[in-house]
């Protein structure tokens, strides 16, 4: 599984990333301009995964390799100059869906500690029962035919659990502290706004920021003031998120 990895002289943390592309399409270097801008923002070395892509390699191999990806970081966290306390995930769409079940994946099995999870715009739920799921069925760019698709690409005869699809989680206690970022007219929307409520109640600390007059994916287009203002924001969170913490800020935290 080939990774590319963003490597400052002197890393402040490092960042797990998963692209984008319905888990059926995109890649490190679709996703590079992103990416690039966030390891130059955040001063952190960030490993963006190449992922398996469905429907030739359908669920669970690109949780696998996202998984594996993580575990990698942590086990080389000496030579890649980094604190293994200091490691967060994040992604767009379905790599934010990757990042939200590595979380999930690495509290079940006892792995690599995870300080912060970044999920934009996920796809969190393949039932798209919610109301922006049936309502935003012909959306720029995302279409509710299109999110089927995507899933049943992606699952093929599984039948989705919370690895697959997070919001079947029914405990979200002991995750990591969340930024989730939606787009006003997207028809994942309303999916990532409960799991973000959800987590809140589980007693996990949640930053939500619901980004007004965008749709999904529009963060591609790299001109729009609004885009720039999210790029910044996400620099920002996890500027924060990676941040070096007091022995006091760290017992508190894992208390």
């Amino acid at each position: 599984m080939p990774v590319r990895i963003y490597r400052p002289r002197t890393p402040q943390g490092a960042i797990v990333w998963m692209h984008g592309g319905g888990f059926v399409m995109g890649g490190v270097d679709v996703e590079h301009p992103w990416v690039s801008r966030v390891a130059a923002d955040t001063n952190a070395l960030v490993v963006s995964v190449e992922y398996r892509l469905a429907p030739e390699d359908r669920f669970p191999a690109a949780l696998d390799d996202a998984y594996a990806a993580l575990v990698w970081t942590a086990d080389q966290a000496a030579a890649l100059g980094i604190d293994t306390e200091r490691i967060a995930v994040a992604g767009h769409s379905a790599g934010a869906t990757l990042a939200a079940a590595v979380a999930l994946r690495a509290r079940a099995k006892q792995g690599p500690r995870i300080c912060f999870q970044l999920l934009n715009q996920p796809a969190l739920d393949d039932r798209q029962t919610t109301w922006s799921a049936r309502e935003f069925t012909d959306t720029v760019f995302l279409t509710r035919e299109k999110v089927a698709a995507s899933w049943r690409h992606y699952l093929g005869d599984t039948t989705a659990g919370p690895y697959a699809a997070p919001a079947r989680a029914e405990d979200l206690s002991g995750l990591p502290p969340a930024y989730i970022a939606t787009a006003e007219l997207d028809p994942n929307r309303d999916e990532a706004i409960e799991y973000a409520l959800r987590m809140l109640q589980s007693g996990v600390s949640v930053e939500l920021h619901q980004w007004a007059g965008t749709f999904h994916g529009s963060q591609a287009i790299l001109t729009a003031d609004v885009s720039q203002r999210q790029l910044t924001e996400i620099g920002a969170v996890l500027v924060r998120a990676l941040a070096p913490r007091s022995n006091a800020e760290a017992t508190a935290v894992n208390a």
